[in-house]
């Protein structure tokens, strides 16, 4: 539980800061990924190794799939019925027996129902949840933040030694 707070606090200080909102945004569209998709299977597996090598923020990848997760669980009938439709085609039963066939594909699950549905709406709306979420955050940044720093609470937060020594800290430790 403390690991989730640690992920939520960390995204609001991300949230708060002047960093990169496509990144933030590519961090939430992997969470929605991974979140709507069943985890251990080869794509979740993808999805991370993508989350290490490019510049996504991994803490908004965790917290959008931690919240996305929920949201699945609820739509696994939807799932079923999607993945159905696509393993049922008959213009595709021979495609899905060579990729059975082979070595490694199997282990995306792709022949299980919900695995298939998930991962195709989730691969679907994926350029969705990253266009919504940089609007989100450019929003969230230009109102709430602002408005917060215009306060007196702020201003007075802004003049007190601790927070001088915390922009220092943050200054040479990053």
């Amino acid at each position: 539980m403390t690991y989730i707070l640690k992920q939520i606090f960390q995204f609001i200080h991300l949230l708060n800061s002047d960093k990169g909102h496509k990144s933030i945004a590519l961090g939430i569209s992997c969470g929605f990924i991974l979140g709507m998709t069943p985890s251990l299977s080869l794509q979740s597996i993808l999805i991370f190794i993508c989350l290490f090598l490019f510049r996504i923020q991994i803490g908004a990848a965790l917290l959008a799939s931690f919240f996305f997760t929920f949201i699945a669980w609820a739509l696994d009938p939807l799932f079923h019925y999607v993945g159905t439709q696509i393993l049922e085609m008959e213009a595709l039963k021979p495609f899905f027996t060579y990729l059975y066939n082979k070595p490694i594909l199997p282990l995306t699950r792709f022949y299980n129902s919900i695995v298939m549905g998930s991962g195709v709406v989730s691969f679907l709306l994926s350029p969705i949840v990253y266009f919504v979420s940089v609007g989100l955050v450019k929003k969230y940044r230009k109102t709430i933040v602002q408005r917060f720093q215009g306060t007196k609470f702020w201003k007075a937060v802004k003049l007190s030694a601790v927070y001088k020594w915390y922009t220092k800290y943050e200054s040479i430790y990053g």
